[in-house]
């Protein structure tokens, strides 16, 4: 029997995002995915590290923006600065990704590429990483697409969904149906009930040659931008380049770019395939995300509270966020408070996916100095 050809495996982390709802934490040149929500590590640092045993650190590469480079730059030292890539202006993750795919597959024509939000939890380590050696084999096998799914927990309106249909063949491995963006709640629950769909984890594999093919496909004008800063890699005038054209590109997400439309061709001719995931992964959207998630953590109980020191009396349920402060509750429930040193949040677990209208309204007073 021969021996199987080694697959290279390129991880390309998504880090542009600024975390709005982790105001005031998170800021435009420090934002969530650079805080250590998790462990003493911040989020980007934990999303290499578990990806090592899969692919040395000089294989990854990062597409984030010049506000947030800098830092980057610094929480990932083992990462060689070229490959830490500032998008000029966001213009989402299809050509985000597939600037990634250019400048891969004129390095590596059979390199197979993951795409990995920086900002997401993973408890269990050695599941995440056999789950996506399986799909790695899929993705280098031919023109496939697949997609990490996380199996629902609750009915979640905040997340999109994956349908599923047949089993591929592969052991555990399901056909994708569709994608269904973020559904009203009584939709959530008809998708729970069905037990078909999984929350889409964001975590896509594909060759480079397949998403390449895909971009000339189903975005050709932005391809064709892409496929030209990719020309100048290693030159003089890709900074420039860059700055020119990557503008152009098209402002739409891989789901609406890219798997959307293909996955229109149908069940069996799609070529896309889940893999369920069952490895303790949180998005932590939210404060009441991490507050959720620290208690489950076993941290701490009832209330979740970083300061110096702290008395509660009759308060539960509560998260407060005042390093080196001491810190009092008394007779409150369900409340959020984060303070920094030039801002303080109010709110509730309940309102707090609405901190991202903070964000929005000092944007719109030209407030920089607190965004």
């Amino acid at each position: 029997m021969a021996k199987s050809s080694k697959i290279n495996f390129y991880p390309v982390i998504l880090a542009g995002g600024r975390g709005t709802r982790f105001w005031p934490l998170s800021r435009r040149k420090f934002a969530k995915q650079l805080l250590p929500l998790n462990s003493e590590q911040s989020m980007i640092q934990e999303t290499v590290e578990r990806l090592l045993p899969l692919a040395p650190a000089d294989q990854s590469w990062i597409i984030t923006n010049s506000d947030l480079r800098p830092a980057i730059t610094r929480q990932l030292k083992a990462l060689p600065k070229r490959q830490i890539v500032a998008e000029p202006v966001g213009r989402n993750t299809a050509p985000a990704i597939g600037l990634a795919a250019f400048l891969l597959y004129r390095k590596d024509p059979k390199a197979v590429l993951g795409l990995f939000p920086s900002d997401q939890v993973v408890a269990k380590h050695a599941r995440f990483r056999r789950d996506l050696k399986q799909g790695i084999k899929l993705a280098a096998a031919g023109d496939n697409i697949v997609v990490l799914g996380v199996k629902p927990t609750r009915p979640e309106t905040g997340y999109g969904y994956i349908e599923t249909g047949a089993a591929s063949g592969d052991a555990g491995v399901l056909r994708v149906r569709r994608f269904r963006e973020k559904p009203a709640e009584g939709l959530a629950r008809k998708f729970v009930a069905e037990g078909n769909y999984y929350w889409n984890s964001g975590i896509f594999l594909w060759s480079a040659q397949t998403l390449v093919d895909a971009l000339k496909k189903y975005l050709p004008e932005t391809a064709t931008l892409l496929e030209k800063i990719a020309a100048t890699w290693g030159t003089a005038k890709f900074e420039s380049t860059l700055k020119r054209l990557y503008p152009k590109c098209q402002d739409k997400s891989v789901d609406y770019g890219i798997l959307e439309p293909r996955s229109a061709a149908g069940e069996a001719g799609a070529g896309i395939y889940c893999i369920p995931a069952d490895w303790g992964w949180n998005d932590l959207g939210s404060w009441t995300a991490h507050f959720e998630h620290r208690l489950a953590q076993g941290v701490q109980k009832d209330n979740v509270i970083k300061s110096a020191s702290s008395f509660t009396h009759d308060a539960h349920g509560n998260y407060l966020h005042a390093p080196g402060k001491f810190v009092a509750a008394v007779g409150v429930s369900g409340l959020v408070v984060v303070e920094t040193a030039d801002a303080l949040l109010i709110t509730t677990l309940e309102r707090a996916q609405d901190v991202g209208k903070i964000v929005k309204y000092l944007d719109a007073q030209k407030n920089s100095k607190l965004t």
